[in-house]
């Protein structure tokens, strides 16, 4: 029987390593693929390794200056691209590799081999702009992947589902004028980057296709699961999209340290569920992109929940 769920991800990505303790680092991986084993949930998915992006995929949604700023950093020895991103030698192979997995998802759903993926690889990539790499971010992947979907399949109806506890102000940012891409988030605010008010709902043909749910620190998992029951379905049903991302953060966990919001990784599969009954009633594919998470147990518990309901048939 051919299996649900397929996982891309590479050991390559953790030559990411900070010279410092930072949040974003190896252990966030090596920490989610521990838990996925003691549960021995790796026999029942179908694990793919991930390809490098190519630079016109990074060029169709970032400017050459921000590809530039990436590359030329690495090689030249930063430390730090900028405040909070920091770039080691091995940054830029990760990077192109998270990305990459971006595309090759789109593949593979496309193919009819799986309904639904989860890129578990780093750097994250949802704060990245067209122009700048911020926020632990290098390249946007989840925007890569979308507008991958919409040049080579011709899709034209895209819906990207955040919910990582930040704002993910770079994937707004390079889809904001885009009426083939519906972008929703539930986020931390007031917290950064300090973008996400209700406010901004897109600009010219994107008008209407950008929807900002900023809440209050301490949210718990009741007010997300109303959120997404009475209001994210809402929108999702409206705008029927062939195909559903989602920018699978979980540093909303109340274990985070990173933030302050309340959810229990119970909270994650429900959420997941909501977006997966959905996407089965449309039978449309879904793939999720590691997002945020520095708690490693509660990011690892937290994966786990969301991938068991991925991985029902």
């Amino acid at each position: 029987m051919k299996k649900t769920l397929a996982i891309i991800t590479d050991e390559r990505c953790l030559e990411h390593a900070p010279a410092f303790e930072h949040p974003e680092r190896p252990e966030r991986m090596t920490a989610i693929k521990n838990k996925l084993e003691s549960e021995s949930f790796l026999e029942d998915v179908h694990l793919y390794s991930a390809i490098e992006v190519k630079e016109s995929e990074i060029l169709a949604v970032h400017s050459e200056y921000h590809f530039r700023c990436v590359k030329d950093s690495i090689e030249a020895g930063r430390n730090m691209i900028e405040s909070d991103t920091y770039v080691v030698p091995g940054s830029l192979l990760a990077a192109m590799l998270s990305a990459g997995a971006a595309v090759q998802a789109v593949d593979i759903a496309m193919n009819d081999e799986h309904s639904r993926i989860f890129n578990l690889m780093r750097p994250p990539g949802h704060h990245a702009t067209k122009n700048e790499p911020m926020g632990f971010c290098l390249f946007n992947n989840i925007a890569i992947g979308a507008q991958y979907a919409i040049d080579k399949y011709g899709l034209e109806r895209i819906a990207i589902v955040d919910w990582d506890v930040h704002h993910g102000n770079g994937t707004q940012d390079i889809f904001y004028s885009s009426d083939k891409v519906l972008f929703i988030s539930t986020h931390q605010h007031p917290f950064y980057p300090g973008t996400g008010a209700e406010s901004e709902t897109g600009d010219g043909k994107g008008k209407g296709f950008t929807i900002n749910f900023p809440l209050p620190a301490g949210t718990d998992g009741r007010t997300y699961t109303d959120i997404f029951e009475n209001k994210i379905m809402k929108y999702l049903e409206h705008f029927d999209p062939q195909l559903l991302f989602i920018s699978a953060g979980f540093d909303a966990h109340k274990d985070d340290p990173l933030a302050g919001m309340n959810l229990t990784a119970t909270d994650f599969s429900k959420m997941t569920s909501i977006l997966d009954t959905f996407a089965k009633t449309k039978n449309i594919k879904i793939i999720s992109l590691l997002e945020g998470g520095y708690n490693l147990k509660a990011l690892a518990e937290s994966v786990f929940a969301h991938l068991k309901v991925l991985n029902e048939n």
